[in-house]
């Protein structure tokens, strides 16, 4: 009786039959295995329900995948318990549907709320999902897959300003996203990954069991420290361990234009960056600007950077490391490490720490239309190809286009390439990160801007890895998936991790 009662009570456009659409027979399957109409009506959006354009485009950061064209699932399901998951997952295998999960949105080609491939798929949201613990006497915290980078990093700083975590600055990313692909941020270089310094986890396997570390054995567990999100299961929460900070860092931007000899700059900064104390992050901006001298249009190269120290160590320890730059104080700004997550990339001093519970804000990489790429050298650039790629951000497409440069080194260095399935550690001098976006009005011009994005990426091709050219799989790129980025980043490993990886990932694609 009670299925049959559970059914009645349900809407019509949600009323279902077993010989349906594969949509209404996921949906039948579903409301059987929630056993709560109440909890299917609220937790389960359909096409037919008015909040299922808004529930998909929350957190739909890449604006590329919103548009009309965009395939879109059949069903959103935002489950508040690991059973909901374990139902969706059951019935997604049981009816053939691909499952997409999303934790912040911020996958760069919208692979976690569409699909590259036209098949049917369900969503599964853990927006809900995202609980943080923090133990501060144990130094470690439970978060759930579903709470952003920024929600953790807040509740880490009301427990402890001395406490974090080495993660992104990015803090609207999910941490499930993050951590599944590796997770590089400011500390990475003293701490290593935030990937690296999962302890536990909790997850759901394509059979609904719910593993943690010693239940899903070191394989899968070795797997799922940034062998790319959605790969072998549903993580629901990861416990971390946390790294101690001093109650202020500091963070410095020092910007120079072409004009301001930015050029010699970024190449002499090559030879230093990745030599740095560990306690030292650092990363160069490239963009376009009108020079304050002349209003001429110019290309600017911001240095930004965080120490693990105070501005009066700092000061010195760069004149003597990096005197080209000439630091001084009046760049430098003092705050706690939670405060400096929301002022590394130039943001405004003084911004309140609860802007990092703001789970949807505009940047370059939210809430816009972009393409991005991302590279890895290990020999330094010549100068002269430096003078040979500004031009290129003087073209039209280029309005809105950045190179985002981040120094390796220190504790990458002595970490093996096959301790986790990211293989991007010693040999890199640093990586990079290429982003071009634009406007709402031009996105019907987009392959414009993409032609741009190709015409930089083939022009950087003699300067960085090779061999093959490396990608970072959290900077996710389509054009490479059959290409560069598929080759290396399997070939960058050893055999028994890779064989263990990729039987892993033939498991999950059969059996989905």
């Amino acid at each position: 009786m009670f299925p049959f009662l559970l059914i009645v009570l349900l809407p019509l456009s949600w009323r279902i039959s077993a010989s349906a659409q594969p949509a209404q027979e996921f949906l039948h399957c579903l409301s059987l295995r929630f056993h709560n109409s109440s909890s299917f009506a609220k937790l389960v959006y359909t096409q037919h329900n008015s909040s299922y354009s808004s529930v998909l485009k929350s957190s739909a950061q890449n604006l590329r995948f919103t548009t009309p064209s965009t395939p879109t699932p059949l069903a959103i399901v935002t489950p508040l318990l690991a059973s909901h998951i374990q139902a969706a997952v059951y019935c997604c295998r049981k009816h053939g549907l691909q499952v997409r999960t999303r934790s912040g949105g911020h996958d760069f080609e919208g692979l976690s709320y569409t699909t590259a491939y036209k098949v049917p798929f369900v969503v599964i949201d853990l927006v809900n999902l995202r609980s943080v613990q923090v133990n501060v006497e144990k130094a470690t915290v439970w978060v759930e897959s579903g709470a952003t980078i920024g929600e953790l990093y807040y509740e880490i700083a009301r427990k402890s300003r001395t406490l974090a975590f080495p993660a992104g600055i990015g803090h609207t990313v999910g941490v499930g996203g993050h951590l599944s692909g590796g997770g590089y941020g400011v500390l990475f270089r003293k701490y290593g990954l935030g990937a690296d310094n999962v302890i536990d986890a909790r997850l759901i396997d394509v059979e609904g069991r719910i593993l943690d570390k010693k239940s899903m054995g070191e394989d899968l567990f070795w797997a799922i420290r940034g062998g790319g999100g959605g790969s072998f299961g549903i993580v629901l929460a990861w416990k971390l361990k946390l790294v101690p900070v001093p109650a202020n860092v500091t963070v410095f931007t020092v910007s120079k234009t072409l004009e301001q000899n930015a050029t010699k700059l970024v190449h002499q900064w090559q030879y230093i960056a990745h030599k740095l104390p560990k306690e030292i992050h650092t990363s160069i901006i490239i963009s376009r600007v009108n020079s304050s001298e002349n209003e001429k249009m110019t290309v600017q190269a911001s240095f930004t950077g965080i120490f693990l120290g105070s501005t009066d160590e700092l000061v010195p320890l760069m004149e003597e490391k990096f005197p080209q730059l000439g630091i001084v104080k009046e760049d430098c700004f003092e705050m706690s490490w939670a405060e400096s997550n929301l002022c590394a990339t130039q943001c405004p001093v003084g911004v309140s720490l609860e802007t990092l519970l703001e789970r949807s804000q505009k940047s370059v990489l939210s809430k816009t239309f972009f393409k991005a790429k991302s590279d890895f050298v290990k020999q330094l650039i010549p100068e002269s190809a430096f003078q040979g790629l500004w031009p290129k951000f003087y073209e039209d497409e280029a309005k809105f286009a950045s190179m985002v440069f981040v120094a390796f080194g220190g504790k990458m260095e002595e970490i093996s390439e096959t301790e986790s399935p990211y293989p991007h550690r010693a040999g890199n001098l640093y990586s990079i990160l290429y982003v071009v976006d634009w406007e709402e009005e031009e996105n019907k011009n987009s392959k414009k801007f993409m032609s741009w994005m190709g015409r930089v990426y083939n022009y950087m091709t003699p300067y960085v890895s090779k061999s093959p050219r490396e990608a970072y799989s959290n900077y996710r790129d389509l054009v490479l998936v059959q290409e560069a980025a598929t080759s290396c980043f399997w070939s960058c490993l050893s055999s028994k991790p890779r064989a263990l990886v990729k039987k892993q990932a033939r498991k999950q694609k059969t059996e989905r």
